[in-house]
């Protein structure tokens, strides 16, 4: 998937802009955006905070380290009990 040009933060501030009254025509025009990237960002990011943006990329990072943790230790786990089962 392409990496946006825009941070998080600055898309969370576009969105508090719309909240804030500034009509959505008024901002594509301002940002260079379209109306499918405005939306899409809407039910993304909409009503959350830069801080909560944070802490949700260190929590799907912290989930994706303990996938892979697990699978190591399945596919071991796995190893082993084959290795037993031979000598049985």
């Amino acid at each position: 998937m392409r990496k946006s040009k825009f941070p998080e933060s600055q898309i969370v501030t576009i969105l508090q802009e719309a909240e804030a009254g500034v009509p959505v025509a008024e901002l594509l025009r301002k940002h260079g955006l379209s109306r499918g990237t405005y939306f899409k960002w809407k039910t993304k990011y909409g009503g959350a905070s830069v801080p909560e943006l944070q802490r949700l990329k260190e929590l799907e990072h912290e989930n994706a380290k303990l996938k892979r943790m697990y699978a190591d230790l399945a596919l071991e786990n796995a190893a082993i009990k084959d290795v037993l089962h031979r000598k049985l």
